[in-house]
């Protein structure tokens, strides 16, 4: 009996998760008529901070020709960030020449 019990308690609590499952990310906002979801929570994925840098010639060496990039020049310094890491932070905080600012993708 407590057997039985406790399966038809997971069932239902199973059904619950479904139907939860099936409604899909809540809408915060709706723009233009289309609706904007909240699939993560504020900062759920970490800004890369103080970037460190290669030179050409190693990064050359590091990464395949066909690696897609974001480039960057501030004054004539140019900064490139790889794409597939930002794939994975999705900004990176970095300054050049005293002119701070965010890479986002």
């Amino acid at each position: 009996m407590r057997t039985i019990f406790f399966s038809v308690i997971i069932a239902f609590a199973s059904l619950g998760l479904a139907e939860e499952a099936r409604k899909g990310p809540p809408t915060v906002a709706v723009i233009d008529g289309e609706p904007i979801y909240k699939v993560l929570e504020p900062g759920a994925i970490p800004a890369i901070e103080n970037p460190t840098f290669v030179t050409g010639e190693t990064a050359d060496k590091q990464m395949k020709p066909e690696e897609p990039v974001m480039g960057v020049v501030i004054k004539g310094e140019a900064h490139a960030y790889s794409l597939w890491q930002l794939d994975a932070h999705e900004i990176v905080n970095d300054e050049i020449r005293g002119t701070a600012f965010a890479a986002t993708w």
